[in-house]
């Protein structure tokens, strides 16, 4: 029973605190790596904030570079040596590690940055002035527009076309000072939204539908921005995807390798999807503090709200032992949250309960350590970039 295991490993710790089940966590892998079906993975590190854990991956078969969310990030990961191929996968506006970046000749060989604009390219030039070649990849916009005013999808790059993206692939090689190596796709209307959202069936059609339209219109644009782009800068790399569509992504001819993090972790907003089912992996134990009533526990602390939307599903879930729930009217809160369900009536001052975030990465955030567990002990604990004293934004 893994509540039974869980518990046993961690008795002598005192909630609140985090763990990784690294079985969960290497079953994981080995199946994203599967789905991949031979694309490379680059490790989407903010769903992991944990240096040990990102080499961890990088160390397995079918993972190879780093998709870092903040300049600054990279540049930190270059000094560890974690990788030495780091995209950054957002734009940046910070001039004191553009500085570093132009800078540091080992950074700027293992370090691509993200643009979708000149503006970008004149921003990098007004915050470091002269300068030797800064590794670019230019990032295609590929939300699904079915009709005039209609976008369905993050609000990402303002290149959507092939005849966009290779004037601008024009302009940058034409530009001294960088050099474009690569381009980006992210398609977060596939890639982070379940086809399956539970309790939701009209919900789950209309998200089957978008992505059964969005799909193979996003694999014929990407192929024509790709052929536009590589008539006039020689690429290194086209990646694609998310946890959530590595199938789609790597059935498309022009993608190079894909991207995953969350899918390491197993949260909750995975379990909607159909086609898949990762492992619970990243946990945090809260424990019972108060008895209310028979049937409501009340625990310390475990308001960890998702980013997003503010709907239910970013709230955090009771996961172990089975049957339990938040409080609809209560939540999960800043110094308590109590939970129901006949499980709740076997609970005693002191008991823990077991709980999963809705995202993956942004657990770490509440905690400078996570301890990893196998089998029914902790293997080692570790520091999260938080623990690091890191915090990227």
């Amino acid at each position: 029973m893994r509540r039974t295991r869980l518990d046993a490993a961690t008795k002598d710790l005192d909630p609140p605190f985090a763990i990784v089940d690294l079985d969960a966590f290497d079953h994981n892998a080995a199946d994203l790596a599967r789905r991949a079906a031979g694309h490379p993975i680059r490790v989407a590190s903010k769903s992991i904030r944990v240096r040990e854990l990102v080499s961890r991956a990088l160390e397995r078969p079918g993972y190879a570079g780093v998709m870092c969310y903040s300049l600054a990030e990279a540049l930190w990961l270059s000094e560890q040596n974690v990788s030495e191929d780091l995209l950054v996968a957002y734009p940046t506006a910070d001039r004191a590690s553009l500085q570093k970046l132009a800078a540091n000749e080992t950074a700027r060989q293992r370090v691509t940055i993200m643009v979708d604009s000149l503006e970008h390219l004149d921003f990098v030039d007004a915050a470091i002035g002269p300068h030797a070649d800064i590794r670019v990849c230019l990032e295609l916009d590929v939300s699904w527009r079915p009709l005039p005013g209609v976008h369905i999808g993050p609000r990402r790059s303002s290149v959507h076309t092939a005849q966009q993206a290779k004037a601008l692939a024009a302009k940058i090689v034409q530009r001294g000072g960088f050099t474009l190596v690569g381009v980006m796709a992210y398609e977060g209307q596939i890639a982070g939204l379940g086809d399956n959202p539970p309790g939701q069936p009209f919900r789950a059609l209309g998200i089957r539908f978008i992505q059964r339209r969005s799909g193979p219109e996003l694999i014929a644009r990407r192929t024509a921005v790709v052929s536009a782009v590589r008539q006039v800068a020689e690429l290194e790399f086209v990646n694609g995807g998310g946890t959530g569509s590595l199938e789609l992504t790597g059935s498309d001819p022009s993608v190079t390798e894909l991207a995953a993090g969350s899918g390491l972790f197993g949260p909750t907003l995975f379990d909607a999807y159909q086609s898949f089912k990762p492992e619970p992996a990243a946990l945090f134990a809260l424990s019972v503090v108060r008895k209310p009533t028979k049937r409501v526990a009340t625990l310390f602390a475990g308001g960890y709200i998702a980013s997003g939307t503010p709907t239910p599903d970013r709230q955090p879930s009771p996961y172990l032992p089975e049957g339990l729930k938040t409080l609809g009217f209560e939540g999960a809160g800043e110094v308590q949250t109590p939970v129901t369900g006949k499980a709740a009536e076997q609970l005693g001052i002191g008991d823990r309960v077991w709980m999963r975030h809705a995202k993956a990465g942004e657990l770490f955030e509440r905690f400078d350590e996570v301890h990893l567990v196998r089998g029914d002990g902790i293997e080692r604990t570790v520091p999260t970039y938080r623990g690091e004293r890191r915090n990227f934004g």
